[in-house]
């Protein structure tokens, strides 16, 4: 279904009556500047210690506006490498498997092209993208099924990771494993099938045994080849790859998740993205040496460190805060954290056609009000 364009006035004239309370006047000016820019409607929530705060701008629904809540779900993106990098994590703790373990060990005969050796790619290396594997949104043949109208026939497709997998690695290698980073979400799919293999369940049990339901994320979904999202959520839009701001608009709230498997299905709300990173970052999920693990960032050469699975956000007031972004149909996801857990924001957009600098300005806006404690606890 593709819409008419949106004009920022047409946004800002259905503009809901906020929420924000007088504590965080910042936050909630950076999230209107943010719809101004062009964004439909945007919804965050802050988290620091027992006290919350939210705030919404914008509209869920350009054909019938409505206001967004603060109980939307929402597609999370790649803040699932998040989940799917802590899951290999617990299952270190727990004697599963090791990040030293090479993919040949868990998925032998895995890659296609004959130069990969899986033998020397280790699991750490998928995980903090120095694997080399080239990534399936790359690969142009892939991409130009989601591009424009061609979603509308292939929104519902399913998708299995090994067949994301052979599409990817029957490219060559983009350089040794180790020798260089670049984000590749073809690893996070590898990642997903190791923890498969490791476990003999569903990389879905395995996240709600190891995550879910221990940390009472209620709200969070697994979907797998379901399209749907769950009730209350907004509607999602996007200029689906075609990069102009004359593009048409399309309404692209179902599809099949499968496209994204354990590099960017999951389904969230802004409540559990926070209980989720305040845990992570609190050091209340992992052992001490896997969160040691968690927090070694490589150095990527745009301005940030990756982990395993999380990065660091440099502010511009000084100090870094850590997290993850996630960017997919119709949805733009960022959940950031202090190190220690104790300042938490996370933030959605119901489109993916923004600049990244008017929601890293909510960051911004959130984080530079305070100086953000720097070290490890």
């Amino acid at each position: 279904m593709a819409l008419a364009p949106m004009s920022t006035a047409s946004a800002q004239q259905h503009r809901p009556p906020q929420p924000a309370g007088p504590d965080r006047p910042a936050t909630q000016a950076a999230l209107e500047d943010l719809v101004a820019s062009g964004t439909p409607g945007a919804i965050a929530r802050v988290d620091l210690g027992r006290r919350s705060w939210y705030g919404t701008a914008g509209v869920a629904d350009l054909e019938r506006p409505r206001p967004r809540t603060p109980a939307d779900h929402f597609r999370i993106g790649s803040i699932t490498k998040t989940f799917t990098a802590v899951t290999i994590l617990k299952l270190e703790a727990e004697g599963s498997l090791s990040l030293d373990d090479s993919v040949e060990k868990w998925l032998p005969g895995v890659f296609v092209h004959s130069d990969y050796d899986g033998r020397s790619i280790t699991l750490r290396q998928l995980l903090n993208h120095t694997s080399g594997v080239f990534d399936i949104l790359k690969d142009q043949d892939f991409v130009s099924r989601y591009t424009g109208a061609a979603f509308l026939e292939h929104r519902y497709d399913s998708w299995t990771p090994d067949r994301l997998v052979k599409i990817a690695t029957s490219h060559p290698p983009l350089f040794e494993p180790g020798g260089e980073w670049r984000y590749s979400n073809t690893d996070y799919l590898l990642a997903g099938m190791v923890i498969e293999a490791a476990t003999g369940q569903s990389y879905a049990d395995v996240v709600e045994s190891r995550l879910l339901r221990p940390l009472h994320l209620d709200e969070t979904v697994v979907p797998g080849f379901s399209p749907t999202l769950p009730e209350p959520h907004a509607r999602a839009y996007s200029r689906l790859f075609v990069d102009s701001p004359e593009a048409p608009v399309y309404d692209v709230t179902e599809f099949n998740p499968s496209i994204a498997g354990a590099a960017g299905e999951i389904i969230s709300t802004t409540h559990d993205l926070n209980r989720f990173f305040g845990a992570l970052f609190g050091r209340r999920i992992l052992p001490p040496h896997q969160q040691d693990e968690l927090l070694t960032g490589v150095d990527t050469g745009r301005g940030y460190e990756y982990g395993l699975g999380v990065r660091t956000y440099p502010l511009t007031c000084g100090g870094t805060v850590w997290g993850h972004d996630g960017d997919i149909f119709g949805s733009v996801t960022y959940a950031v954290s202090t190190e220690d857990g104790s300042h938490v924001l996370s933030l959605n957009t119901n489109d993916n056609w923004n600049d990244d600098e008017p929601a890293r300005n909510v960051i911004k806006a959130d984080f530079c009000r305070s100086p953000v404690r720097q070290g490890r606890p």
